[in-house]
């Protein structure tokens, strides 16, 4: 009985070393990304955190040990509290391309975005910044296609909805990190509110051509199988979701608030049936997750319309054309010859 007894205290003691020791990580994360002063915090927030797991492990006599695991709580309190004060907002210097809010107005079957996103990008410069009022008749969408821009190997994409209306005419939604000037991507930064995060509405020629043309991503297309009266929904939460950002600030997260989530989200306005999958965080498998639940159209296997929905090269050829929607769409399953001539 005392040798089970004594398994479960190690087995307890393991437990609660490891969760210290993830708690602390963190600690060190949130603290690297978001501190002032701080290499000094680091080091006080370190040397209280390694006397914390230390203690938990039993390595210290029993009146020390009470002392270390108090003042550990006390740290982790006031961290936690900290970290309650760090809130995102809108007011930064932003970078060009997402220094704009997108501003929409419904009026009956009439929607209006105002700072629609259309730069002329160039690889050996700045874009030229083009923020355009577009408007659109809802009784006019006709589809929605959902791009994947591959960037860090198979299992990461930034996703994208494409809608096209029966004008020609299309818009793009893409959930975004919110860069200051000075700041970059960064994954990790994504977990420990590095950034705000922002809904772009974007001329296909500039948030799709960037990718495939500017910083040679890999880009994939495919036709989702939405019935056209769930269309105006799938829209519509957009453009709600829009407006939640414009009056709320948010902060974009690597995990739970990021491009893949969002569609994931907005789809479940539609089908509210669909199961969470780890194909949600590895971002790069969606479409395979999309087509699993008949998001997909065109026949044949995934394998065959991830094969012919790839429009990097067209992409490429199609640079300043401005039939590039046209000429990118050319052979992707389930999409009319109509819109491609």
């Amino acid at each position: 009985m005392a040798t089970v007894r004594t398994a479960w205290r190690r087995a307890l003691r393991v437990l609660l070393c490891t969760a210290a020791g993830v708690f602390v990580l963190w600690g060190i994360g949130a603290l690297w990304y978001q501190a002032p002063l701080r290499w000094l915090w680091l080091v006080v927030w370190s040397v209280i955190g390694a006397a914390t797991v230390l203690a938990l492990a039993g390595r210290m006599p029993q009146p020390r040990r009470r002392r270390v695991l108090g003042a550990g709580l006390v740290a982790a309190l006031a961290l936690l509290g900290w970290w309650q004060t760090v809130l995102p907002m809108h007011e930064r210097d932003w970078a060009d391309d997402v220094a704009r809010l997108l501003d929409a107005e419904v009026d009956g079957n009439s929607v209006t975005l105002h700072n629609v996103r259309n730069f002329d990008w160039r690889r050996d410069g700045d874009p030229a910044p083009r923020w355009e009022t577009r408007s659109y008749d809802l009784d006019r969408l006709a589809s929605a296609d959902l791009v994947l821009s591959y960037w860090m190997g198979p299992t990461i994409a930034h996703t994208l909805v494409s809608f096209g209306f029966d004008d020609g005419s299309r818009v793009v939604f893409s959930l975004e990190i919110r860069k200051e000037r000075h700041e970059s991507f960064s994954a990790i930064g994504g977990f420990f509110k590095q950034f705000e995060a922002v809904l772009v509405a974007s001329d296909e020629r500039d948030i799709v051509r960037v990718r495939s043309n500017v910083r040679d991503e890999d880009v994939y297309l495919y036709r989702l199988a939405i019935p056209p009266e769930q269309l105006r929904t799938l829209f519509l939460a957009y453009v709600d979701e829009a407006g939640t950002l414009q009056r709320a600030p948010r902060f974009y997260d690597t995990v739970t608030s990021n491009c893949t989530t969002i569609v994931y989200d907005i789809a479940r306005h539609i089908a509210p049936g669909l199961p969470l999958d780890v194909r949600l965080l590895l971002s790069g498998y969606f479409a395979q997750y999309a087509h699993a639940h008949g998001g997909l159209a065109g026949q044949g296997t995934f394998d065959q319309l991830q094969a012919r929905g790839r429009i990097t090269e067209r992409a490429r050829d199609a640079d300043r054309d401005p039939d590039f929607s046209r000429a990118i769409r050319r052979g992707v399953p389930g999409i009319p010859d109509a819109e491609t001539r």
